[in-house]
């Protein structure tokens, strides 16, 4: 059985949601209690959700990314998350990324 390209899209993007999720609420409580270090998490930025600019230098401002998942762009994360997320790597690459889609299969 095979999942249609949205739907693998959707499962991914859902699964993505609830880390970054969970680091949120590790990052609330870390706020608290004064420990809020952080690392750049390569790789599975969203498109429009970049915290700098990219490897590439082809943007040089938080929310500039035009693909997703580019290993060019960051977004900072609470230490030891990004190790737990499929295809983040904690070092810049020349992964190239994906144009977003708009939710609609041709």
């Amino acid at each position: 059985m095979s999942l249609s390209k949205n739907a693998l899209n959707t499962l991914i993007a859902g699964a993505f949601a609830v880390s970054l999720a969970g680091a949120a609420g590790h990052s609330a409580f870390a706020a608290e209690n004064g420990t809020t270090a952080k690392e750049k998490c390569y790789g599975v930025v969203k498109a429009g959700q970049n915290d700098c600019a990219d490897l590439a230098k082809t943007h040089s401002c938080q929310a500039q990314a035009i693909m997703d998942g580019s290993g060019g762009d960051f977004i900072a994360l609470p230490k030891g998350v990004c190790e737990k997320l499929v295809g983040a790597t904690l070092q810049p690459s020349d992964k190239q990324g994906t144009k977003p889609t708009d939710g609609k299969e041709g």
